[in-house]
């Protein structure tokens, strides 16, 4: 793991300026917090505003570089411009980054930033994921993945410089709560947005709301699993106060991609 850290510095301080599509999670903070380190006020960070991601993301962002005093800028996506988000394809998130990078490197350039990076690591290796051909045709670079790092080494580095993300949950965009072919629409995201919400105040720490029109699909840790039957009164009432009318545990519990399971 050293040496892996050691590699992403090096790898940093060749770059010598810096932009780093930053969504306030585990990777991209860690990566920014090492950008910063390395090259000083050489660093850029660009986070896209959407309904995508949680506004209490968008609030921490904006948080920590102000705390940091990194240069910051918001992007509005305008997803809903791009029809094969809007429907839902199983390359969605091919086209979604497509357009969002794009605009990205735009402005980067116009600060004077030529090499833009997203927090990609190694274990986004694994899953089935369509947006990473879209960073690689537009030239984005992943640095955490170059150096070999992986999720868990990035959440001990991270603890070690003194970042509250080190132990924060796994966030992906809201759009993959839907299942393929299901169009999305503000207001569905908005919902899973409430319900996910509502599980995180009840100390919840990893979990996604799987949206199927009127039904939710809840899935946290096998080890929340009991927690969930013990306050399902609540969670009914909250989740029927949002506008689902069937509410569901998923027995499997929580994973990553688990609406890619489907494709396979």
């Amino acid at each position: 793991m050293r040496e892996k850290y050691n590699n992403l510095i090096n790898s940093l301080k060749e770059k010598g300026k810096i932009c780093i599509a930053f969504s306030g999670g585990v990777d991209s903070t860690f990566l920014l917090k090492v950008a910063q380190n390395v090259l000083g006020e050489n660093v850029l960070a660009i986070t896209v505003r959407s309904s995508m991601y949680p506004d209490r993301e968008l609030k921490e962002s904006k948080e920590f570089c102000k705390s940091l005093k990194i240069k910051h800028i918001f992007l509005d996506a305008n997803e809903y411009s791009v029809p094969e988000f809007v429907a839902n394809s199983k390359d969605r998130c091919y086209f979604c980054k497509k357009g969002i990078f794009s605009k990205l490197k735009e402005i980067a350039k116009k600060e004077g930033f030529d090499i833009v990076a997203d927090g990609s690591n190694l274990d986004d290796e694994g899953d089935y994921r369509p947006g990473i051909k879209a960073l690689k045709e537009l030239g984005i670079i992943s640095p955490l993945k170059e150096a070999g790092l992986t999720k868990n080494e990035i959440r001990e580095l991270s603890k070690e410089l003194g970042l509250s993300t080190w132990d924060k949950p796994s966030m992906a965009c809201l759009a993959s709560r839907i299942p393929y072919g299901s169009v999305i629409t503000r207001e569905k995201l908005k919902k899973i947005e409430i319900a996910e919400e509502f599980l995180l105040s009840n100390n919840f720490k990893q979990f996604r709301v799987r949206y199927y029109d009127d039904l939710a699909k809840i899935e946290v840790l096998k080890e929340d699993i009991p927690k969930v039957l013990q306050l399902s009164e609540v969670i009914i009432a909250k989740f029927k106060e949002i506008g689902f009318n069937y509410i569901t545990l998923d027995l499997e519990g929580y994973r990553t991609g688990s609406m890619n399971e489907t494709l396979r």
